[in-house]
């Protein structure tokens, strides 16, 4: 993606920097400027919000008032809101169903993994708002429609309208925005739709439409276990940039079919190097067995039910024989993919499902010695895609390059971590790299937060708002106000 580099002005001296105590008076001139500017929102104008919610502006100002530190405060009006101020495009559909389709912020194509991202920290408020209620349940809708008109798309348009990437080698339609096959793409909608259902006790959503949508995630999920050969699946793209297409005449790298499910690419839309990508199958097992259960209870369709289980048991079965290196530093860790033949990939990428995130997005337990030896690993230099820097440190990726760091593996450290001390070193950073805009970016420079990319990125802001929600929900103020 196209980067961004902004050179921001800060509001304090080099006085206060220092410490200087004579540069008392200037200081304290400063500061009034820096407390003035954090009583003003960055969030667009009332008129200008794309969705309202009592329920988000009610949160918004409940834990804006517990924080004393006023950029963190500042910060999280910014960004929690972001999706719903910026992203959301809510309407009644022809069939009078509720309809919402959701740009990932500076792209205007809707993600199946990010839209189910940017609005799961709302769904906690669903009941508190029948106009949120109402919005989720669309965003839902949306995705099943996307996902019956094809399992393997990664990106979808407003309708017909064609775009960019229609001249990609593959089977393109003009309701697709990109056709690059990622197993998180079918997991993040089950991932929404089970949690809301679990949230406002509303099943109405699972109806024939999700019954479609659940048999083509079964379909191609089978399909790309690879048993019967490579599957209808290709792509290629005309570029210069080798990770946006797909060597073997489209098929990509060969796997030995093993039980584990192909995902061409990853969660970054970047082509996997081996096509079993760990993390996302992971992401299928924990998806698989929640689809399940709401197949069992609400649907009544005990078939399709077992179905799902015995996949998710298959692939899980195939992660403990395939997935696990003995490292001769960390001992057994996670690979990041494996082909099937006895190879492993050792990395991290920042993009969730990522390894690092695997307790917060899958039924991996935080407390795994496998899980937590990995997480040694991928925050160190022995992930090649670990970059620490005088601006911050943390895991970035092929997406962007050497040396950018992604506030995403900054926030999936926080989320899994059991130690305060180290949740507050994150939040720190985040506070420090936001280049002084009141944002989180998708990356920044190592040694230079000034030097970010993408200035609007929803999924990350409403992250950084979730984490801050669950710090307070689980009664980390007094760590929240330590900073």
């Amino acid at each position: 993606m196209k980067k961004y580099p902004f050179i921001v002005s800060l509001l304090l001296c080099g006085a206060c920097w220092s410490g200087s105590a004579s540069a008392a008076g200037t200081c304290e001139a400063d500061n009034t400027a820096v407390v003035a500017r954090y009583n003003v929102t960055n969030r667009p104008q009332q008129s200008d919000r794309l969705f309202k919610s009592a329920a988000v502006d009610s949160r918004i100002d409940r834990i804006k008032a517990m924080l004393t530190n006023q950029k963190l405060a500042w910060m999280f009006e910014n960004c929690f809101p972001n999706t719903i101020d910026t992203t959301v495009h809510y309407r009644v559909g022809e069939d009078g169903r509720h309809d919402t389709f959701v740009y990932t912020g500076d792209i205007h194509a809707m993600w199946l993994r990010d839209s189910g991202a940017q609005v799961w920290p709302y769904v906690q408020l669903a009941n508190d708002d029948e106009a949120l209620k109402d919005m989720l349940e669309g965003v839902i809708r949306r995705q099943f429609k996307c996902i019956i008109l094809d399992p393997y798309a990664n990106a979808f348009n407003d309708g017909p309208t064609g775009g960019e990437w229609m001249s990609d080698l593959t089977d393109m339609i003009p309701d697709v925005h990109e056709r690059k096959w990622e197993i998180d793409s079918l997991c993040y909608p089950i991932r929404l739709a089970y949690e809301y259902w679990k949230v406002t006790g509303d099943a109405s959503i699972f109806d024939e439409e999700w019954l479609q949508a659940i048999a083509a995630i079964l379909a191609t999920f089978k399909e790309q276990q690879r048993y019967d050969g490579a599957g209808s699946y290709k792509f290629q793209r005309k570029t210069e940039r080798a990770l946006d297409t797909l060597n073997n005449n489209g098929l990509g790298a060969p796997v030995r079919p093993c039980g584990l499910i192909v995902s061409c690419f990853r969660p970054s839309d970047d082509a996997t190097t081996l096509q079993f990508l760990v993390p996302s199958n992971f992401f299928a097992v924990s998806s698989l067995r929640k689809a399940a259960e709401i197949l069992e209870t609400v649907n009544k369709d005990n078939a399709t039910a077992q179905e799902c289980r015995n996949l998710a048991g298959e692939v899980e079965a195939a992660l403990k024989r395939h997935a696990v290196y003995n490292h001769p530093e960390f001992g057994e860790i996670y690979a990041f993919e494996v082909d099937g033949f006895g190879n492993h990939f050792l990395m991290d990428d920042a993009n969730a499902p990522s390894l690092l995130s695997l307790p917060y997005l899958t039924d991996v337990d935080i407390n795994d010695p496998v899980y937590q030896n990995t997480r040694r690993f991928v925050w160190s230099d022995s992930n090649p895609y670990f970059f620490k820097g005088k601006a911050g440190k943390g895991i970035g990726g092929p997406h962007i390059g050497y040396d950018m760091v992604w506030p995403m593996s900054i926030m999936m450290k926080a989320f899994t971590s059991t130690d305060d001390n180290e949740i507050a070193d994150c939040l720190r950073m985040l506070l420090d790299t936001d280049a002084g805009t009141g944002f989180i970016h998708e990356s920044f420079n190592k040694d230079d937060a000034n030097d970010f990319t993408r200035p609007w990125f929803a999924w990350q802001n409403t992250l950084f708002g979730e984490l801050i929600v669950k710090l307070v929900n689980e009664g980390k103020l007094d760590l929240l106000n330590s900073i």
